[in-house]
């Protein structure tokens, strides 16, 4: 099996889940755990396909470098799709984007000045993947018995706008204890 194909299908699985998420206020019956559903595939192709690269001796640095734009886009993708639905305000949505992007570029940006690969922190990809297939399935069950919309105090919010809202904070979190992480090991080796 070629990796490259197996991304592709991951990044189209993406924006096919981003797509059901946007569209899922009017359908959520079956947008919603169809958009959960295209989240957990498409996470699970993106990890086979490096697997697979490595497996098959077709690792390159090329390959990781589509896999980590394509992971970029995917990101933009599923979180995109709800982050301008009519389930979460599109400020909010925006800040949850930036969050979830500035934390992957931490870790990639660790990497791109020598000071390693960097994954630790509050919100990493698979935390994303795992929440991007539960809180959508917990809005789908709610809708059954509710409006999917909860008020406290001056606020209404759905689960989906909660769990933005969590990327949105603990995505630009991470990203600032990447930064702090990586301004420590350039410390450590008297790189300036």
């Amino acid at each position: 099996m070629d990796p490259n194909a197996i991304s592709v299908v991951a990044i189209v699985l993406a924006f096919l889940s981003g797509l059901s998420f946007y569209y899922s206020p009017g359908s959520w019956e079956i947008l919603l755990p169809l958009g959960a559903a295209l989240v957990i595939v498409s996470g699970f192709f993106d990890a086979l396909d490096g697997k697979i690269a490595r497996l098959a001796d077709k690792a390159s640095r090329k390959g990781d470098f589509v896999d980590h734009v394509l992971d970029r886009y995917a990101d933009v993708f599923m979180i995109g799709g709800v982050a301008v639905s009519a389930w979460c305000n599109p400020f909010i949505g925006i800040l949850a984007v930036i969050g979830v992007l500035l934390t992957s570029y931490m870790g990639t940006q660790a990497q791109a000045i020598g000071a390693g690969r960097l994954y630790a922190g509050l919100l990493g990809r698979a935390d994303r993947v795992v929440l991007m297939t539960a809180v959508p399935l917990l809005q789908w069950a709610v809708m059954f018995y509710t409006t999917g919309w909860f008020t406290l105090g001056p606020f209404t919010f759905s689960l989906m706008e909660l769990m933005m809202v969590y990327f949105a904070v603990v995505g630009n979190l991470t990203a600032i204890q990447r930064g702090v992480a990586i301004w420590r090991r350039l410390d450590e080796r008297g790189q300036s």
